[in-house]
């Protein structure tokens, strides 16, 4: 049933995306193909799918979703994009295929992700029946906040200063909490605020939110380590070159995978106290920490 739902939910945002994308003129046709390239390069649409599933989980429309689920991927497409130019993580692969900026030009990178991030809130402001305009706001607030200085952004700044530099647990936890779990709680969000449920429901989906991007970090860091470069899709053991900071350095291979499941057992036992049907995304919390890629 997992495998299904992330293979439907994939498809129709792939297509949402591609829409939107190739109805772009062609004035510009480098920057539309880098856009292109960027952004259905591939990917397990991760964040769509925790829109959509906890969404529909909650009954909401899946209509009412499709502008949230295609802007969250956009913005995360974008920050690839910028995550691996030269004056970042510098990587030449991305899902096995040449990185934007190796594909066409740094330049060319740069334009393609500010592209994404700003259509990523063009998609989101359009007019949609579906939802009220409040919270077609509310949802714009959610992914401005969980995309800049307070989220990814941010949480990219500590990164690149903790390059090089030993980092405490407590920092550590901060800086993924930004840099990968908040566009992750962010996704989540998107679905409780065109759901409109009771504050205490809310509450408990972003527990399971944000536990689940801070798993979903710790096994990408377990993965650098144990993972090839094929089945990765980019450069094995890239964050041991970088000398960045990671779960398995602070706390040994097998601390990070205990850290890992303990992470996805708190965020299940959010979900135990909730009246909904939460099977689908219980499943996925399983998956984040048992997947290979």
């Amino acid at each position: 049933m997992l495998a299904e739902a992330i293979k439907t939910y994939q498809t129709r945002v792939n297509g949402i995306l591609n829409q939107h994308l190739t109805q772009l003129d062609d004035a510009a046709p480098d920057l539309k193909a880098a856009m292109l390239h960027g952004a259905l390069l591939g990917g397990k649409r991760i964040r769509p799918f925790l829109v959509y599933s906890v969404g529909e989980m909650l009954g909401v429309n899946i209509n009412a979703l499709d502008k949230a689920a295609a802007a969250i991927e956009c913005i995360h497409a974008y920050s690839l994009i910028h995550d691996d130019l030269p004056a970042m993580d510098n990587d030449a692969l991305r899902r096995g295929q040449p990185t934007v900026h190796i594909a066409f030009n740094e330049a060319t990178a740069i334009l393609a992700g500010d592209a994404l991030q700003t259509l990523a809130f063009e998609i989101m402001t359009a007019p949609c029946t579906d939802l009220h305009p409040k919270q077609q706001l509310a949802m714009v607030r959610a992914l401005a906040k969980a995309s800049g200085y307070q989220g990814m952004c941010g949480g990219q700044a500590i990164d690149l200063s903790a390059t090089d530099n030993s980092i405490e647990l407590t920092r550590l936890t901060e800086l993924h909490n930004k840099k990968t779990g908040a566009l992750i709680s962010c996704a989540v969000e998107l679905a409780l605020i065109a759901a409109d449920i009771p504050d205490e429901h809310y509450q408990l989906m972003m527990k399971y939110a944000q536990t689940l991007g801070l798993a979903f970090q710790v096994q990408d860091d377990i993965l650098d380590i144990t993972t090839s470069t094929e089945e990765l899709g980019k450069p094995q053991g890239s964050d041991q070159q970088s000398n960045k900071s990671t779960f398995p350095k602070l706390l040994g291979l097998e601390g990070a995978k205990d850290c890992a499941e303990q992470l996805i057992q708190d965020a299940l036992s959010a979900l135990t106290k909730l009246p909904y049907n939460s099977q689908l995304i219980a499943d996925f919390a399983h998956y984040i920490v048992e997947r290979r890629l």
